[in-house]
């Protein structure tokens, strides 16, 4: 860094000086911070579309199957006993139902357990407390085939008995509050049942045998047509119908079953596809044809200083607003889809479009701007502008599920086709992008490398003229004290002039420091330039001081002083040799005028 010495013989502003001269280059690496700005919103506004995009195509993938236009429902006619949901592969039709009996779950409740003494039992309550002695003994649970041997002991806590129940393969445990272990089956269904057997002495005290209350493991049983079906839960799996018994019916009574096309669902599915369409091409339609803003630029920090919140808002609002305006990728996605709702398919040997259905855009001059690709399903009731109409897809629904089928499964794996080759990778796209994120990136890259670069250049120039000012000074101090005796002989001739003598020295010097001033710029001397450009301006001020403003001459000669000063500055700032000839014409007509006037006066 230069040592930086500021105006200390010179008398001039050097810091504001050095602010300006470096303002040109700052302003060169302003356009490049905009430009990187610009692309870091679009990145934005793009990563926003892009989810948008890709969840639309994600839901017209799930949707090119016929399948997902054969959606089936079943009613019960008593949902209390028997409740249905129907898959694909259920028979359109009607089903009759008995319940001849519903799956239940073996389980055992303990009778009341209390130690020898009638004291409460507990987990860590050994079993000799409650009258359980002698050597180990064993008790065997039957689990459907399989016999298993618990050990227990005089030692045994209820605690540890209850786990080892857990160990076989049951759900255990021991309400102390109540006095009862509970002991059930995981699963329902005969399968499941079990027993216990074994010492019933010790059966007994631990209430599993005459005090115990049980429940049988049961299987569900139920006539489909009459024909018997059974499970071991209470859901049964029959021909694409998922069946739930609920309650046992009475004898002879029979529950109808009744299957057909889920028209509702179907519709739904339709509709949500043609809403989100909508929107989406509505978004991309705004974006592409939005106002253009190609006189707004990103705001820099001191410009942003100069402007309220409020403002600043509106202004970024304005070009995010427009980043989009003509893009072709906006156009490329929209173009997709709207070519592909103006296709035709092939059903069953016929031509049919969306409007065979009575899917398509509103007129021209109805349709809102931005809003012309978007499409209405007639008969929508929640779409004002076609609730009045028949829905025509409701009825094909209804009349000809195969032709929706047909056609609605082409118009998604169409759609689905095209937007694929949109968002296939390529050399500046990943796969799955419908914009260019990898040239982005790249551009971003080489925006951020550029004005990283152009600030450590911005600073070099900075110390440069730093490094000019501080030699400029260091050169006038020395000039300063090699003319003092110079100094004071100017000094002496100046305190003998006479008022004209004066004025007209102060011309001749005006005039000397300008051509001092064009040889310094000619021999590209910037400090010197500007040093003697000053000069001359103090001598232009000094003029300006002395005038006299009750002759109205003076308001004329003020002018032109002005009008000097204001050249000087220019020349100044520019070190434009030829507005320091004008200026020194000016001054010679003015000098020449001056000489004639003191002519006269002798």
């Amino acid at each position: 860094m230069s040592i930086r010495v500021t105006g200390m013989n010179s008398g001039m502003d050097t810091d504001a000086m050095v602010k300006e001269l470096v303002s040109a280059y700052q302003k060169k690496g302003d356009k490049t911070v905009k430009e990187k700005t610009k692309l870091e919103w679009k990145q934005e506004i793009w990563t926003d579309l892009n989810k948008k995009i890709k969840s639309f195509a994600t839901k017209v993938r799930s949707f090119r199957f016929e399948s997902n236009y054969a959606q089936k429902k079943t009613t019960s006619s008593d949902e209390s006993k028997v409740s249905v949901i129907a898959g694909d592969n259920a028979v359109r039709g009607s089903q009759t139902i008995e319940v001849l009996k519903t799956a239940s779950t073996a389980f055992v409740t303990s009778g009341a357990l209390k130690t020898e003494e009638g004291g409460k039992v507990t987990a860590n309550t050994k079993l000799s407390e409650l009258g359980i002695d002698g050597a180990d003994g064993t008790i065997t649970l039957n689990k459907g085939d399989k016999a298993i041997t618990i050990e227990v002991g005089a030692d045994t806590t209820v605690g540890e008995f209850v786990k080892k129940v857990r160990a076989a393969g049951l759900d255990a445990s021991l309400d102390e509050g109540n006095g009862r272990m509970f002991i059930g089956a995981k699963e329902s269904g005969l399968a499941n049942d079990f027993s216990f057997s074994g010492d019933y002495d010790i059966l007994n005290k631990l209430g599993l045998h005459s005090t115990a209350s049980v429940v049988k493991g049961e299987d569900a049983e139920i006539l489909l047509n009459g024909a018997k079906f059974t499970s071991n839960s209470n859901s049964f799996d029959i021909n694409g119908m998922a069946i739930s018994v609920k309650a046992q019916t009475k004898e002879g009574e029979k529950i109808t079953l009744t299957t057909d096309t889920d028209t509702d669902a179907i519709y739904k599915n339709i509709k949500g596809i043609i809403k989100e369409y909508s929107e989406l091409v509505n978004e991309l339609s705004k974006l592409y044809n939005a106002s253009s803003a190609k006189d707004f630029e990103p705001l820099t920090d001191e410009e942003k200083e100069a402007m309220s919140e409020d403002e600043i808002e509106k202004w970024e609002t304005k070009i995010k607003d427009s980043l989009l305006r003509r893009d072709s990728n906006v156009s490329a996605v929209r173009n997709a889809m709207t070519q592909t709702s103006l296709t035709a398919f092939n059903v069953n040997g016929k031509k049919m479009t969306l409007s065979d259905f009575g899917i398509g855009t509103l007129g021209y001059f109805t349709a809102a701007d931005n809003e012309k690709s978007a499409l209405h399903i007639d008969g929508d009731e929640e779409d004002d502008e076609v609730s009045g109409k028949t829905n025509k897809l409701k009825q094909m629904l209804v009349s000809d599920p195969d032709a929706v089928a047909g056609f609605f499964s082409q118009y998604m794996q169409a759609m689905t086709d095209n937007l694929d080759k949109i968002s296939k990778s390529t050399e500046n796209r990943s796969y799955g992008s419908f914009f260019d994120d990898k040239k982005v990136k790249k551009d971003m890259d080489n925006y951020s490398k550029k004005i990283t670069e152009w600030e450590e250049y911005v600073k070099d120039i900075e110390d440069k003229y730093y490094k000019q000012f501080t030699s400029m000074e260091t050169q006038l101090n020395m000039a300063v004290l090699a003319n003092n005796a110079y100094s004071q002989y100017a000094n002496n001739r100046i305190l003998t002039a006479s008022p004209a003598e004066l004025t007209l020295m102060l011309y001749e010097g005006a005039i000397k420091f300008c051509n001092i001033a064009i040889m310094a710029i000619e021999n590209k001397d910037i400090e010197k330039a500007h040093t003697n450009i000053m000069k001359a301006q103090r001598i232009i001020e000094e003029f300006q001081l002395t005038l006299d403003f009750k002759y109205e001459i003076a308001n004329d000669f003020n002018n032109v002083y002005n009008y000097l000063m204001q050249r000087l500055r220019e020349a100044n700032l520019t070190k434009d040799k030829e507005i320091l000839e004008e200026v020194n014409t000016h001054l010679r007509v003015m000098r020449d005028t001056w000489k004639e006037v003191m002519k006269l006066a002798k």
